[in-house]
């Protein structure tokens, strides 16, 4: 199996490869980029502008819905803990007073 490079490396080999084999063209190719690309840059500026916007807009809805979702979790923390020591608090005081309960039997009739 072929060892996986990466996409950069890749293209780079193959400019290389192409300069090697072709040089004339590969210049050639190199400067109609040079020189088309002043005249393609602005019909290219709004598709890159829209998608900006979308990213950013995407970026501050999923902010904002990470927030939320971040805040219900910590009411729900909240809660649980809350929940979790009036339970202890109960059960405290449930056994306390079962140990201090008087005694019914009449200890004071001895007098």
């Amino acid at each position: 199996m072929p060892e996986m490079q990466p996409v950069r490396d890749s293209i780079l080999n193959q400019v290389k490869n192409a300069y090697r084999n072709h040089p004339v063209q590969t210049v050639a190719v190199g400067i109609g980029v040079v020189i088309l690309a002043p005249a393609v840059l602005p019909l290219v500026k709004p598709l890159a502008k829209a998608a900006i916007k979308s990213g950013f807009t995407l970026y501050e809805k999923t902010k904002g819905a990470i927030a939320e979702t971040g805040e219900v979790i910590g009411d729900i923390v909240a809660e649980a803990k809350a929940e979790a020591l009036a339970e202890e608090a109960n059960k405290a005081t449930g056994a306390a007073s079962f140990m201090i309960t008087p005694n019914t039997m009449g200890d004071t009739q001895d007098n």
